[in-house]
């Protein structure tokens, strides 16, 4: 009997760490979690952004849950919404959560989402993915919705507030759409 158990035990985390390289090998980005220097600083500037009391925030590439759960602790009013592509982080996300009422994840496709009715967007992800990201959030979100990026920004898009970063890079802070203004 331990054998079996022993087998099936190995093969979950086989199929897990599987999991983990092919959704990095489809997305370009892996399943990194938010520092909580980088949380904070997120934190910091959604506060400078005077979200409404009860709040409709987004967490991208929600990963293993570290920001969620900082964002959920921070605006304790606020619904919290993760939407996680990779099996593995998604199920240790929502083990993570299960206690806290105002978080829901989503296991799929943000890209594929309807965000129209954010009030708040956060992302923790890779260079190559912003420029995509860009343009969904130019044909979803309303005027003014506030956008905050740890460590890869928006190319061409005006940043409203940054942080810097101790450890690992900066945080910014975009009022959609953001365009940057051309001079004549």
């Amino acid at each position: 009997m331990s054998d079996i158990v022993s087998f099936l035990v190995m093969f979950a985390v086989v199929v897990g760490c599987l999991s983990l390289v092919v959704v990095q090998l489809l997305t370009g980005v892996p399943s990194l979690s938010s520092s909580a220097a980088e949380a904070a600083d997120a934190i910091a500037l959604l506060k400078e952004a005077n979200l409404p009391q009860r709040a409709i925030i987004y967490e991208l590439g929600s990963g293993w849950g570290a920001l969620v759960i900082a964002l959920a602790r921070a605006f304790p009013d606020a619904q919290v919404r993760g939407i996680e592509m990779s099996p593995l982080p998604y199920w240790i996300a929502r083990l993570r959560t299960r206690k806290m009422s105002n978080v829901s994840l989503v296991w799929g496709n943000f890209n594929k989402c309807d965000l129209a009715d954010a009030d708040a967007v956060t992302c923790y992800l890779m260079r190559s993915p912003m420029v995509k990201l860009a343009e969904l959030f130019d044909g979803m979100l309303k005027p003014g919705t506030s956008v905050v990026s740890v460590m890869f920004w928006f190319r061409g898009r005006q940043v409203t507030a940054t942080r810097q970063g101790r450890v690992r890079g900066s945080v910014a802070l975009y009022k959609w759409p953001a365009l940057e203004r051309k001079a004549l």
